[in-house]
């Protein structure tokens, strides 16, 4: 939501490029992101429960940061014109689609492989890794371990600004998209499994499949459809469609 805000207000107070706005916005969603993790979310480190402290704060982010969206922007529906050489459409195979949705899943493909290249093959990434498994034993090792989470967290809610921006031509720009997007990701975790990054990544693709076939058979019950995904994933495999099962020695 952030993203899609601070796009808006570049495009339409700077008349600035729809691309220079995208990395205005991943920029400065990554520095609140930045402040947001060394002001608050690294004081519950270590403590019991730490997860569900958590996922309470950064909810609570949510719910603040939309009202402060609407106190600065107002409520009224904000939009963003698509970028220039990407207003027109594409046939595929006798489909017409349009060429910025083809240009967004190609971004998507690409974020996604590079991500999956920097956290599995770099040295940075595998810091990144161990940080989220086990902080203390990555400080013995002599690593800056604060300024990892930092840095971690700031890259992480960049891509979600960048996400945010690159979506609002799509979308009204509005606020409590935030919200929306956050039920959405919970939905991803759970059928793709805690951790898992292919897992997230083909939970992604299934839902939107799930949401994009009730939309077109039964519009009045569409919202419903995820639920009844993420139900059934609970009660069949609740660690994850694609993570594999833990067996507990007693």
């Amino acid at each position: 939501m952030i993203g899609a805000y601070l796009a808006y207000e570049v495009v339409s107070s700077c008349h600035a490029n729809f691309w220079l706005s995208v990395l205005v916005a991943a920029l400065g969603a990554g520095v609140l992101g930045m402040l947001a993790e060394a002001t608050f979310l690294r004081r519950i480190y270590g403590r019991s429960q730490e997860g569900g402290f958590q996922i309470l704060l950064t909810y609570s982010f949510i719910l603040i940061i939309d009202d402060l969206v609407k106190l600065i922007w107002g409520t009224e529906y904000k939009s963003l014109q698509r970028p220039a050489g990407f207003k027109g459409a594409v046939d595929i195979f006798g489909l017409t689609i349009p060429a910025y949705n083809l240009a967004i899943i190609g971004i998507g493909i690409l974020v996604v492989v590079m991500a999956w290249l920097i956290l599995s093959r770099t040295r940075s990434g595998r810091i990144a890794r161990a940080a989220a498994l086990d902080r203390e034993m990555l400080g013995s090792m002599g690593v800056n371990v604060p300024l990892t989470m930092t840095m971690v967290f700031g890259i992480a809610t960049a891509m979600g600004g960048f996400a945010g921006a690159l979506a609002a031509p799509l979308r009204s720009v509005t606020p409590g998209a935030g919200i929306e997007v956050i039920i959405d990701s919970l939905i991803v975790v759970v059928i793709g499994g805690m951790g898992n990054f292919w897992g997230a990544w083909l939970g992604a693709l299934i839902l939107g499949e799930v949401n994009s076939f009730a939309v077109a058979t039964v519009p009045d019950w569409a919202s419903l459809f995820s639920y009844l995904v993420m139900a059934l994933t609970l009660i069949f495999k609740p660690e994850g469609l694609f993570a594999s099962r833990k067996i507990r020695k007693v």
